[in-house]
C-alpha cells in the first residue's frame, strides 16, 4: 500500500477535502477496476468523462478521488483532491506510486510521425547485441530484455509505461526505448518521466483528425523536448524542415543528424540495392539490411543515440550491419514466380511516398508496381485523397481497399480517396473494398519480377470493421496467394 499524500508530491493540487494520510491500494482510472482502498483519477477523456464515474468507484471500494470537479455532494469517510489537469495527476501519480523507475535508468523518447517504430526496435537490437539489458516501449511490442508482452497504443497510458519500467528495472534494465506519440504527449501520459534523451524524426501530415492544425500537431511534438532535463540530449533531423525548430527552447543538449546538411552526425548513400544500402558514416564505409532513404536516416539517428549513450562507435558502427527491419516495416517476401511483394505500415501520405519513391529507385524499367493502399475509418479524412493521389501517381497500378473502417462505412472512405486520383491516373486505378480480396487481385495482377506494395496496415494482425476487430494479417494473405500461385 501508498501513502495518498506521498503519492500527490509534484502534483499540482488546487483544493483537498478529507485526509491525505491515509493508505491506497492501488491507482485506477477505469472505474470497472475499482476495488477496496483503491484510488480513482477522473479524467476528462475525448468521448468519455470520469467524473461522471465517480459515485460508482466509491461503491465498489475506491477510498479517494482525485479530479478536476469536486462533486457537489462529499462523502465523509472519502478523501478529495482536486487538480488543475487530472491527465498530468495521473502520470506524476503513477510514477510515484512505482518510485519513479524512469529515474532508476536511461530512457530515451522517440518521437516524429515516421519511423519512431523503426529507430526505437533498431536501438533495442543494437544494444541488446552489445551486451545491456534493454527494454522496449513501441507500436509493435513491450519488450523487457527477451520477454515480450502486446502492445495497444504507441504510447501506453502513464501507469501502464511505469508498471513495464517498474518490471524493467527488477529485470535488470539498463536502456529502455520508447516511442513517443503526439497524443501521449498532449494526454500527459509521459509526465512525470525523467528522460535520458529525445530524438526527432520528421514531420508530416498526420493526426489532424485530433490536432486542429498542422501547426498544433508540430508544437505538441515540440512540447516534448522543451520538458527535457539539461542533462538529456536532444537529437534532431536537420534534413525535415521542423527539425532546428523542436530545438528552440529546450534545456537539453543540442545534437543533429542529416544525410544532406551539415550536421553532428552525418551519412552518404553511396549504392542502392533490393537487398540492402551501402552506406559511408565518419569516412566508415557500412553495409546496411535496410533499404530506402526514410531507413538511412532513422539508421543515422541510431547510431547517433547510441554514441550519445556512450557505445563504442566502432562497436555501434560494427553492430549496425547486422541490424533486421522491423516487423511490418518494407518487410517482403518472394513468390516462386519472382514477384516481391512488400508489407509496409506506411498510413500518412510523406510514408507512402517514402516507400514508393524507394521502390522505384531500385526496380529495373521492366518492372511494375502494384500498390494496394487504404486508409483508416474514423481518422483523419484529409489525407485520404492525398494518399490515393500518392499510389495512382507512383504506382503502375493502384487497388484502393479498405484498412481499418472501424465504425465508419468503408465505401465512404474509398469515396474519399477516389476524389484524389487525377484523371490521367484513373485508367490504372480500381477499387475493391474487401481487402482480402484485392490482395489476391494484385497477386493475380502481377508477372514475374513485378513488386506489390501492400501498405496501411504492416505488423498489424487484425482488422477493424463496424468496431469489431477480427485476425487479418497482410503478410500472411500474400503468403497465401502466392502458394495459390503456385497450383
Amino acid at each position: 500500500m501508498r501513502n495518498l499524500k506521498s503519492l500527490l508530491y509534484g502534483v499540482s493540487i488546487k483544493e483537498v477535502v478529507g485526509n491525505t494520510e491515509v493508505f491506497v491500494e492501488n491507482v485506477v482510472f477505469d472505474s470497472r477496476k475499482i476495488k477496496n482502498n483503491d484510488v480513482f483519477v477522473a479524467q476528462k477523456g475525448v468521448s468519455v468523462d470520469g467524473h461522471t464515474f465517480i459515485d460508482k468507484a466509491i461503491d465498489l471500494g475506491a477510498i479517494a478521488i482525485i479530479c478536476e470537479e469536486l462533486p457537489t455532494e462529499k462523502i465523509k469517510h472519502i478523501s478529495y483532491v482536486k487538480v488543475a489537469d487530472a491527465n498530468r495527476a495521473l502520470a506524476i501519480i503513477a510514477s510515484n506510486f512505482y518510485d519513479n523507475p524512469s529515474n532508476k535508468l536511461s530512457l530515451v523518447g522517440v518521437t516524429g510521425t515516421n519511423g519512431k517504430t523503426t529507430v526505437a526496435t533498431l536501438l533495442y537490437q543494437l544494444f541488446k547485441k552489445a551486451g545491456y539489458k534493454v527494454g522496449l516501449l513501441s507500436t509493435v511490442q513491450v519488450m523487457i530484455d527477451d520477454e515480450v508482452f502486446g502492445a495497444t497504443h504507441t504510447t501506453p497510458d502513464s501507469l501502464s509505461i511505469n508498471f513495464y519500467l517498474d518490471k524493467m528495472l527488477t529485470a535488470g534494465v539498463e536502456y529502455c526505448f520508447m516511442e513517443v506519440s503526439s497524443h501521449g504527449i498532449h494526454q500527459q501520459r509521459t509526465a512525470g518521466l525523467l528522460f535520458s534523451g529525445g530524438v526527432f524524426t520528421n514531420l508530416s501530415h498526420d493526426h489532424l483528425d485530433y490536432h486542429a492544425t498542422f501547426a498544433e500537431y508540430r508544437n505538441v511534438k515540440k512540447l516534448f523536448f522543451d520538458t527535457l532535463s539539461k542533462k538529456a540530449f536532444v537529437l534532431t533531423n536537420l534534413d525535415d524542415k521542423n527539425g532546428s525548430f523542436m530545438l528552440q527552447n529546450t534545456q537539453a543538449i543540442k545534437k543533429t543528424y542529416a544525410l544532406k546538411t551539415g550536421a553532428d552526425y552525418k551519412a552518404k548513400i553511396l549504392e542502392k540495392q533490393v537487398s540492402g544500402t551501402l552506406i559511408s558514416v565518419d569516412g566508415i564505409e557500412i553495409w546496411t539490411h535496410l533499404i530506402g532513404v526514410f531507413n538511412i536516416y532513422n539508421l543515422i539517428a541510431v547510431i547517433a543515440t547510441a554514441d550519445l549513450l556512450g557505445v563504442n562507435k566502432l562497436l555501434i558502427l560494427k553492430y549496425v550491419s547486422e541490424l533486421k527491419s522491423v516487423s511490418g516495416r518494407f518487410e517482403n517476401v518472394v513468390s516462386d514466380t519472382d514477384i516481391t511483394a512488400i508489407v509496409d505500415y506506411a498510413h500518412t501520405p510523406d510514408a507512402l511516398k517514402n516507400v514508393l519513391e524507394t521502390i522505384n529507385n531500385i526496380k529495373n524499367k521492366n518492372q511494375n508496381v502494384i500498390t494496394v493502399v487504404g486508409c483508416g475509418g474514423d481518422r483523419d479524412k484529409t489525407k485520404r485523397p492525398k494518399m490515393a493521389h500518392i499510389a495512382s501517381h507512383l504506382s503502375t497500378q493502384v487497388i484502393l481497399t479498405s484498412d481499418n473502417p472501424r465504425t465508419e462505412n468503408p465505401q465512404t472512405i474509398l469515396n474519399d480517396m477516389e476524389a484524389g486520383v487525377l484523371p490521367e491516373n484513373v485508367s490504372k486505378t480500381i477499387t475493391i473494398q474487401d481487402r482480402r480480396q484485392a490482395i489476391k487481385a494484385a497477386c493475380k495482377f502481377a508477372v514475374s519480377g513485378d513488386i506489390l506494395l501492400i501498405a496501411g496496415k504492416g505488423h498489424e494482425n487484425y482488422q477493424e470493421v463496424n468496431g469489431v476487430r477480427s485476425h487479418f494479417d497482410d503478410l500472411e494473405e500474400v503468403k497465401n496467394c502466392f502458394k495459390q500461385l503456385k497450383k
